[in-house]
């Protein structure tokens, strides 16, 4: 009884150790496989991810020319408008205390006149 106990007990044995002999390289093929699989799927991503990030910049590179255009335009065709954007500009500067000084100069004709302070003899 004994003796058949021990047989079995390393029959068993030795079909663990061919067990693992042909499982353990199958396990590691099948789990590169998996890494494998893995690595494609996280460089297929980050392909599509940098594919939209490029169509994006496209785009927003698209609208800001036809903007720009657009603005160029209504300067062209309405010329207060230039003068209507700058005085908005200085309203918003003046409002945000970001000018210090205003030095107003007097024209004459849209001229400066740079001998305001002499009188004509």
């Amino acid at each position: 009884m004994k003796g058949s106990t021990f047989v079995i007990s390393i029959m068993g044995v030795v079909i663990l150790i061919i067990a693992l002999m042909v499982g353990l390289p199958q396990y590691s093929v099948w789990q590169q496989g998996l890494a494998g699989e893995a690595m494609l799927a996280r460089a297929e991503q980050t392909r599509r991810v940098a594919v939209l990030q490029a169509t994006a910049e496209r785009d927003a590179a698209v609208f800001r020319a036809e903007a720009i255009e657009i603005v160029g335009q209504a300067a062209k065709d309405y010329p207060e408008y230039r003068y209507q954007e700058f005085l908005g500009a200085f309203g918003e500067a003046l409002q945000s205390e970001s000018i210090d000084k205003i030095i107003f100069v007097p024209t004459e004709a849209n001229i400066p006149v740079t001998e305001a302070g002499r009188s004509v003899e």
